[in-house]
């Protein structure tokens, strides 16, 4: 049995090289319409899913099963309520603290204050520069990768030191090579800082997220001397336990900022806890949408191309029949000739198919060198392709190949 299908799939297979041989022209325009196709299909898939990898990537990095406490809720639109927000306190330093002491289900806590200023040396003046004044635990949340130098030590923290650490791209800008920049003395808001490193180049973000490739690091307690704390946007960063969920640091900090702040059960809270991973899901959300829009663009040019095979198979039906009719006469049943029909239509749409993820590989090559994150066929489209082949293929030779198998023998050899 196994031997008798796997010749009926060679002679299947056989029988689609010779169709796309002998009518070259005729099959390649009928395959067209698979090709377009799945290239539709693949090629939105492919770009929506790069996208989507290089924008939860960045939403990774700021943090894995980590909480911003805010006075702004995430989210925007017109329908944002910042009126309900714009009045609540600010988080504070001295809260950090009492995050630490009342929540057990926190392991690191960490603040942040930020201001964007110019940065000066040797007369050469950088604007724009974003300034991050961090607590010692930020790196611990958020993984800064040192290129050259070092990071800020805790004695420099504890002590409120001027040590900076630089984004490659400050560095390069004001050195003219970031490895130079390490040792140097910059000048900003009118305080001398020493650059102890300079931070690995990251690459521009879709979400803009740290950017700290054009930012500046420095320790909260040199921070608040050159900043106003109450308007350099200061938020609470806390990172679970490993063995906890978000959802549940979520509710513990919850019940901890309502005691800090004081409030009854029955008062509204006036802080907000920014879920890093809610914001990772509402991404997938929203991606969601654009693969089922690339889907039904596909679809239909999938529709035109299944017609398309369909009128081959239909084709070929003919002109066979007197094979047909002999096949038939010499005991093959009407599964084996079914069976070799269907076989050849799947073979003839995954060619189809292999020609479009081919355009779709080349595209990926193209955008690749033209965007600033990596475009990828996943193993997962590749599968698919091959799927929607195999089924597309099916679908249009169902008709022709059920036609062949019914063909009364004796008919079939006289229309020969």
């Amino acid at each position: 049995m196994f031997r008798r299908t796997i010749e009926i799939i060679v002679s299947s297979f056989k029988m689609a090289l010779q169709e796309l041989w002998k009518n070259k022209l005729r099959t390649f325009l009928s395959l067209f319409g698979i090709t377009i196709g799945i290239f539709c299909i693949i090629g939105v898939l492919t770009i929506v899913n790069s996208l989507e990898r290089n924008i939860q990537n960045e939403v990774k990095a700021m943090g894995s099963n980590s909480i911003y406490i805010d006075k702004w809720e995430w989210g925007g639109g017109p329908e944002y309520p910042w009126w309900k927000y714009v009045n609540r306190p600010s988080p504070k330093y001295s809260e950090m603290g009492q995050i630490k002491d009342r929540t057990t289900s926190a392991k690191y806590v960490a603040f942040k204050i930020e201001a964007q200023d110019n940065l000066e040396y040797g007369g050469n003046i950088l604007s724009n520069v974003k300034i991050y004044g961090i607590s010692e635990d930020f790196e611990n949340i958020q993984p800064v990768e040192i290129m050259y130098g070092r990071y800020i030590s805790d004695a420099e923290f504890s002590s409120g030191s001027n040590a900076v650490v630089v984004g490659h791209e400050v560095a390069e800008k004001l050195f003219g090579e970031a490895s130079l920049a390490i040792g140097r003395e910059v000048s900003g808001r009118g305080k001398k800082m020493l650059i102890t490193g300079v931070i690995k180049k990251q690459g521009k973000q879709m979400l803009g997220g740290w950017e700290f490739d054009e930012s500046m690091i420095i320790a909260y307690k040199f921070a608040r001397n050159i900043m106003d704390e109450r308007r350099a946007d200061p938020f609470i960063m806390v990172k679970g336990q490993d063995h906890l969920t978000s959802k549940a640091l979520k509710d513990d900090l919850t019940g901890t900022m309502r005691a800090i702040h004081k409030l009854s059960p029955t008062k509204e809270a006036d802080f907000a806890l920014n879920d890093i991973n809610d914001f990772s899901e509402a991404i997938s959300d929203a991606f969601v949408g654009l693969n089922i829009g690339g889907a039904v663009i596909g679809g239909i040019s999938l529709i035109v191309g299944l017609f398309g095979v369909a009128n081959i198979m239909f084709v070929t039906v003919r002109e066979r029949t007197g094979q047909i009719g002999l096949k038939k006469a010499l005991g093959a049943k009407r599964r084996v000739i079914m069976s070799e029909f269907l076989l050849e239509s799947a073979f003839l749409c995954i060619v189809g198919g292999l020609i479009g993820l081919t355009l779709v590989f080349i595209l990926t090559m193209i955008l690749s060198g033209a965007l600033d994150f990596p475009v990828y066929i996943s193993i997962t489209n590749v599968i698919w392709t091959f799927f929607i082949c195999i089924a597309v293929g099916v679908i249009a030779g169902i008709v022709p190949a059920y036609k062949a198998a019914r063909m009364d023998p004796v008919e079939a050899i006289r229309s020969k």
